[in-house]
Formats: C-alpha cells, structure tokens, sequence
C-alpha cells in the first residue's frame, strides 16, 4: 500500500538514522498507546464499570428484579443491532463524537433508578434501558478499535490486561458505593437515594473523559510508527463492511464465544448474588468479584505475550488455560447450585460480618466467577486482534463480537424473567462456554499468524 508523504512517520521521512528513535523526549506522551488504553480505561471505568457495579448489585439495587430484567432486555436487545453498527459508526464518525454519544447514555439509565425508586413505574427505565443499548453500542466499538489496534502488534495481550484493570477497577469502585451508602442497612430491600446519584456522576465524568480519546492517526508508538493512517468511510461502505461480516469465517468462530461471554450475568448478578446475600453484602461481594477481574485479566494477558514465542502457540495456551479454569469453576458452582432453587430459597441472607463459615464458600464462588469472566473476555479481545491491525477492521470486528454478545444476553435476561429453573441456567452457562472452546482452537490455527520479523521488536525497535 503505498503511503503518502504526509502519512510518513518521521522515522520514514528522515531516514534510516532516524528509524528507531522515540518521537521526543517524554516517557509519557498523551498521543501514545499507552496514554491512550489508559484513557480509554478510564472511560470504561466510569460508564459500562459502573453500570456492571449496579447489575451486580442484583434486580439493580432493588428488591424485585422485574424491572432490571425488563430494562436489561430492552439494553441488549438494542445492543444487539448497535453492536453491529457500531463499528461503522466509529469510521463515520470518528472515537470523539461516537464515545461521547454512547457515553451520555449511561447517565441516563442510573437516572431511572432513581426514578423508579420513587414512582416504581417500570416505562422509564425500558426506555433509557433501550437508549443505554444503541449508546453501549456505539461506545464498545469505539473501545474495541482503541484497545486492539493502538497498541503494538506483540504486546496486546499487556495493553488488554491493562484496561480490564482499569475498566474493572469501576466495578470496585461501583461496589463501594452501594457497600459504605447501605451499611447500616442490612436489612434494607433497595439502594437509597445518593446511591445512584454517585453513579450518575461517575458516568458524567466519562462523557467528558471520552473527548481525549484521539484517532488513530494521531496516535504515535514510540518507535515512531502511527497506528494507523485512517480515512474515514462513508455510510454505504460501512453498510457492505457489515453485511460481509456474517459470512467471515473468522466471525462465524467467534459467534459461539461471543454468545456465552455476556449470557451468564443474569444469573450469577440475580440468582447468585442476590438471591444468596443481603443488600450491603451484594456491595462488598462486588468489590472482590470486579476486582478478581483484575487479577483475571492481569494473568491471561501475561500467558497470551509471553508464555511462547509463537504467537499461535500463545493463543493456544490461552484458551487451554481458560477451559481448564472454567471447567473448574462451573464445577463449583453446580456443586453451590444443588443447596437452593427458586422453590427451596435460603431462609435467611448471608451477610458478610453475621454469616460466619457459611458466607465463605458462595462467597468465594462469586468472587471467582468475576475472575473467569475476565480471562474469557481478555482471551477473545486478544484473538479478535490477532486477526488484523488496522483500526477500521478491529472496530467492525469489535461490533460484531458486541452485537452478537449482546443478544445472548437479551435472551437472558429474559430467561431469568420466565423463572427458568437455577439448575437450568446453570448447565446452559457452562454448556456455552465449553464448546466455544474448540471452535476458538480452530480459529487459531486457520487464522492467527505468527508473528514476521517487523513483529519481533519491542515498541523503542529494540530486537527481544
């Protein structure tokens, strides 16, 4: 492809002396990868984190989880088609205008429970809950082209693990909030007030966060090398970019893992966490749950750059580690399943500080679900860029991997609605995320590249 002069990088323009040194002196520029997965962590912190801190709450923070389940159907159903979408939005539009547009939204789903805590009518948050799904979608396109395609091509696996921490560390935040607003409340039925005000400011300041956010042109690695030289599409591009991706084989793989990555949160939010604790102990089960994704994220990012020098046998070992602590963890909770149903419920809610013994065991089992979630979701990201590098590819990639995870969770949000038995739930969760398993094998080995010679340096040009 051939390169305009003002798209060089000035490592091209001046020369071969020029080649591998760091534009300027700063270790810590704003147009970097690195500032800029941070920020776009920091993004997620305050939005889709907080918004994951009050799902996992349970019902939202109310007693009856009629209203979220209701809400939560009408985001992903609406994610469904946004997801989609997303992507060619992001390359009409550009990260500024379709992060800030996503971001608005989130503000206005909190703002309907503090509605609803007042009025208890139903239609606000079903339409706020449909806004917050086409702004969800528009938001993790965006997300998915900054966090797979700006950072260097070797160390993905390190960029991803450093926004799930970042972005997780929201849910900690988020799980805070309910936890120290309610603790003289444990036997309160729903959040109060200031609850979901603080969220509404988190989510404001995202809004704001998100005009940092540069294009990919604009963002420089530090051996000189722009991410990519973007031109914006046009709409009818965009629409045929999306047709064909439902018939990408690559797509096609991911659909299953996709499906599963998002379904299981109705019943591990409802019918662990809130079916099982008090309301204070749901905030403080959140802190360790999104926190453990922090450890989730850290440990998979680490296996998927630096367990092998094939970048193939990276992906291989990575999905192997996932399966074998998935199996593992399933198999805990089937073992947690068979001590309660929706006809059998506890007769009284453990809490963190008067439940003693019987609080550890449900305890731990949320807390490692939160971990599991991260090293799925990470371990996907990481393949989804693995299959190309440029951020107008990714974005549509990205979409598409949202979309489809987002209709698995519509359907189960309403699953959860219908009273399906636990013990159902429980199996088609574990079910899912089995057999993505080898189809994502198969993924790899058709279409993930080890890495050419230009892919062996680190990001100053440095041979490792």
């Amino acid at each position: 492809m051939n390169v305009r002069d003002d798209e060089k990088t000035p490592a091209e323009t001046h020369g071969g002396a020029e080649k591998n040194k760091p534009p300027g002196d700063k270790k810590w520029r704003f147009n970097s990868p690195l500032a800029q997965v941070t920020l776009m962590g920091f993004v997620c912190f305050c939005c889709p984190g907080m918004f994951n801190a009050l799902s996992g709450m349970g019902g939202g923070g109310q007693v009856d989880p009629t209203a979220v389940n209701n809400a939560n159907t009408a985001v992903y159903t609406a994610f469904t088609v946004f997801g989609v979408l997303g992507g060619a939005f992001y390359n009409v539009l550009g990260p500024r205008l379709t992060l800030a547009a996503g971001c608005s939204t989130y503000v206005l789903y909190a703002g309907s429970f503090l509605y609803y805590n007042h009025h208890h009518h139903q239609a606000f948050a079903i339409v706020a809950g449909a806004l917050l799904g086409c702004g969800a979608g528009l938001l993790w396109a965006g997300e998915g082209a900054v966090m797979t395609s700006y950072p260097p091509p070797h160390r993905k696996g390190t960029y991803i693990a450093l926004f799930w921490s970042i972005f997780n560390l929201g849910g900690v935040i988020g799980g805070l909030i309910p936890f120290i607003l309610n603790y003289h409340r444990s036997s309160a039925a729903s959040v109060n007030d200031s609850t979901y005000i603080a969220f509404m400011c988190f989510m404001f300041a995202g809004v704001l966060l998100s005009f940092g956010i540069l294009p990919a042109n604009s963002v420089i690695r530090n051996d000189g090398s722009k991410c990519s030289a973007v031109k914006y599409s046009s709409p009818s591009t965009e629409a045929a970019a999306v047709l064909r991706l439902f018939l990408d084989r690559k797509m096609l793989l991911i659909v299953p893992a996709a499906w599963a990555s998002n379904f299981f949160y109705s019943y591990q939010f409802n019918n662990v966490n809130g079916l099982l604790f008090n309301l204070r102990t749901r905030g403080f089960n959140n802190v360790f749950y999104w926190g453990a994704q922090m450890v989730g994220s850290i440990a998979i990012g680490y296996v998927m750059d630096f367990s092998f020098k094939s970048r193939r046998a990276r992906g291989f070992a990575g999905i192997s580690l996932v399966a074998v602590v998935g199996t593992a963890i399933w198999g805990g909770g089937l073992a947690n399943q068979h001590g309660y149903s929706l006809n059998n419920l506890p007769e009284k809610k453990l809490d963190f500080k008067d439940s003693g013994v019987e609080f550890a065991g449900p305890f731990v089992l949320y807390m490692s679900y939160g971990l599991l979630d991260a090293m799925y979701q990470s371990m996907v990201y990481w393949l989804i860029g693995a299959l190309a590098d440029d951020s107008q590819t990714l974005s549509r990639y990205s979409g598409f991997y949202k979309g489809v995870q987002s209709a698995g969770a519509a359907v189960a949000w309403q699953v959860d609605t219908r009273k399906v038995p636990l013990m159902s739930q429980l199996i088609v969760n574990w079910s899912l995320t089995s057999v993505s398993y080898p189809l994502l094998v198969l993924l790899v080995y058709l279409y993930v590249k080890d890495q050419d010679n230009s892919d062996d340096h680190d990001d100053s040009g440095n041979k490792v």
